[in-house]
């Protein structure tokens, strides 16, 4: 049973992987538009944070639950 309870927590974790190319390439596209329209940097940059926030908060969600399954299936 913990080898069960031990793949579920690993699958929650993986989130995590989807954040982070998440925020890579949304970074990588603001970067880029900043190149090309220099002047439009505040509004790129709010965009930015706001979509990373909302990626890193997903991970933080997966790795919550991954917690929980660890804590209370145990």
């Amino acid at each position: 049973m913990s080898a069960i309870i031990a793949i579920g927590a690993g699958i929650a974790v993986m989130t995590g992987i989807g954040a982070g190319i998440g925020i890579g390439i949304a970074t990588s596209k603001a970067a880029e538009s900043i190149a090309r329209q220099p002047e439009a940097k505040g509004d790129i940059n709010k965009a930015l944070l706001l979509g990373c926030a909302l990626a890193e908060a997903t991970a933080i969600y997966g790795f919550v639950i991954a917690v929980l399954i660890i804590l209370f299936l145990k």
